[in-house]
């Protein structure tokens, strides 16, 4: 008996199809809707980090360009010009620590810890507080010629204008505004730098601990980062931040050098970490508690930087003039030494101080410095290798940055964003690893979450309660 082939009917009808339509637009409006929600909400999160970003920067190049020129614009004589731009210098930063001081205090220094915090719920995201402050306080401790950075201020603002969004629309989960926070501090290090990638690997390497990754909040913070760097790069253009020329790839008969330089950076950053915790820890005994001190500390060192900034700048700023002034070959093995034992201290007394600003920039120029020092010796001792001294200068930066840090992937891609010089991606990682290794092997902590265990305690201590009741 043959079997019965029924045909299944066909849907031509343009009245049935929308019913199906119709079906499946029912389906989705009665989803759950979270997940793209917050991928909304973090494309919003990264443009308006973006845009702030830019303006930040656009901000502290225009006041840096008037403490510059004005006192030069109006003055002839020499004491009258050192006069003038240390007044200048000291307002601005004066004005800097007193906002801090007096409306926002978690607003002082890089801002990163009090993210981490955010992360775990122990530390206060009172964005209506440090936005203005952060902005404007940031604005005048870089504009005035401190050793300071610019990814400090853009990744907090960059949190915080996340906890803003999520507030505003009101997003109730913890882990919902948990991921918006991850995905505005991804978004502040990529416009700050220029460099997407390195601001996801930043969230997903330093905030290991405090960030919750999951496919929906690693999307969001891809969003995030991706939204700031089209906004930045639609107003400054795609160039890299820095050029330093691009070079080829390193022999593999070399690579031990590599090897040798990361391990020798490894000691500078664990040196540069217990330095800058230990004067950190002065200038607080020196404050004691009281504000004037503070306020008035902050005026001194900014306007000693802008002082200084007249006769060498190559040992103040933010650190882009010196590795650019470096790339033009006028730095002797002498000059290179005394440029990076100034410009170490400079930068941890900026920091430690407590001024709004990173650390991440002086760390990139402190690398770059002994890098090119290494670099410059082992080209000589080993000709045959046909090196540049540039290629260690760029390992250097990357390498430094991960031993302070303590996080040897975002330090490695970070530099190759910002130089475009991804041939060099192998030495790279393996100075960022050497460096990074011998740092743990003599006991130096990731500066950002010994910054976070330290303001903890703080608090504690100021409330007389134990730190595992925080």
């Amino acid at each position: 008996m043959g079997a019965i082939l029924i045909a299944a009917p066909k849907i031509s009808s343009p009245t049935t199809k929308r019913i199906l339509n119709l079906n499946y637009l029912k389906k989705f409006i009665h989803s759950d809707k979270t997940p793209m929600q917050i991928l909304i909400l973090a494309a919003i999160v990264g443009t308006l980090v973006g845009f702030m970003g830019v303006l930040f920067q656009l901000g502290v190049d225009y006041l840096s360009q008037l403490r510059q020129s004005i006192p030069k614009q109006y003055f002839s004589e020499t004491w009258q010009v050192v006069v003038t731009t240390f007044a200048i210098s000291f307002t601005l930063s004066l004005f800097a620590y007193y906002i801090v001081k007096k409306f926002s205090p978690e607003s002082g220094g890089s801002g990163i810890p009090e993210i981490e915090g955010a992360l775990q719920d122990v530390r206060p995201v009172r964005w209506w507080r440090v936005l203005p402050v952060k902005f404007f306080g940031g604005l005048g401790t870089l504009s005035s010629g401190m050793v300071l950075g610019r990814e400090g201020p853009t990744v907090q603002l960059g949190a915080n204008l996340a906890a803003m969004v999520g507030a505003i629309f009101k997003v109730k989960l913890s882990e919902n505004r948990h991921i918006l926070l991850a995905s505005g501090a991804a978004a502040g290090l990529s416009v700050a730098f220029n460099a997407p990638f390195a601001g996801v690997i930043f969230v997903i390497e330093e905030m290991r601990e405090e960030f919750k990754y999951g496919l929906i909040s690693f999307k969001a913070v891809l969003i995030g980062a991706i939204m700031s760097t089209v906004v930045y790069r639609f107003i400054n253009g795609n160039a890299s931040l820095l050029d330093v020329g691009i070079f080829g790839y390193a022999p593999m008969e070399s690579l031990w050098l590599f090897i040798v330089m990361g391990f020798i950076i490894g000691v500078i950053g664990l040196l540069f970490n217990r330095s800058l915790l230990f004067l950190q820890d002065c200038f607080q005994a020196f404050y004691n508690g009281k504000t004037y001190r503070f306020i008035l500390m902050g005026g001194i060192i900014g306007g000693s930087c802008g002082v200084i900034a007249l006769y060498l700048p190559v040992v103040v700023g933010e650190g882009f003039n010196v590795i650019h002034d470096w790339t033009k070959g006028s730095f002797t093995l002498q000059m290179i030494l005394i440029f990076f034992v100034i410009r170490f201290f400079t930068s941890i007394i900026s920091f430690s101080s407590g001024a709004p600003g990173g650390v991440f920039s002086p760390l990139l120029a402190l690398g770059t410095l002994s890098g090119a020092f290494f670099g410059d010796i082992a080209a000589d001792l080993f000709p045959s290798y046909e090196l540049h001294a540039g290629m260690f200068a760029i390992a250097g930066m990357g390498a430094l940055f991960a031993a302070t840090v303590r996080a040897p992937l975002t330090g490695a891609l970070l530099v190759l964003e910002l130089t475009s010089n991804f041939a060099l991606i192998l030495p790279m990682l393996i100075t960022c690893l050497g460096a990074t290794i011998v740092a743990q092997l003599f006991g130096g902590r990731p500066l950002y979450t010994t910054l976070l265990k330290k303001t903890l305690a703080k608090e504690n201590k100021k409330l007389k309660l134990p730190l595992d009741q925080n």
